[in-house]
């Protein structure tokens, strides 16, 4: 009883120290992923008419124009995952949602030869008690104890 009293009161402090941390947010309001080793570009995930749009941005969170640059999206679990439909436009990339709960990982090419960067999000729509945006959105940070 000791044992289990001890683990569940680590398990709760655990909780609060770490929570939930909160995410970058880009210049138009979406989630940053990061698309790079060095952290010189990204992409900003935003959910727009139904689907996500992923637009590319540089070192200084400024567009990149969408040529050579891929996209791939998969989701579900490791077992059976499933591959999602990747539209390319001059200013980004729409991938429709995926369920909440669910994750989606996105795979970030600059072109045809170079080797894949992986950004993972979990499409957690439960909203935070704190800021009231959805999880996968949230811009809380957890305070150190």
């Amino acid at each position: 009883m000791k044992t289990k009293l001890t683990t569940l009161l680590i398990t709760f402090a655990a909780t609060l120290a770490f929570g939930h941390g909160g995410v970058e947010i880009g210049p138009n309001g979406g989630r940053i992923l990061e698309f790079s080793k060095d952290e010189t570009m990204h992409g900003e995930l935003i959910l727009k008419d139904g689907k996500f749009h992923i637009g590319v941005l540089d070192k200084d969170m400024k567009p990149v124009a969408i040529a050579d640059q891929l996209l791939t999206a998969t989701t579900g679990d490791r077992s059976s995952p499933h591959k999602l439909e990747v539209t390319k436009t001059d200013k980004g990339f729409f991938v429709p949602v995926v369920k909440p709960g669910d994750w989606l990982i996105l795979q970030f090419k600059l072109d045809g030869k170079a080797k894949p960067i992986t950004a993972r999000i979990e499409y957690n729509t439960t909203v935070c008690s704190e800021c009231k945006n959805d999880e996968w959105m949230c811009k809380c940070v957890a305070e150190p104890k």
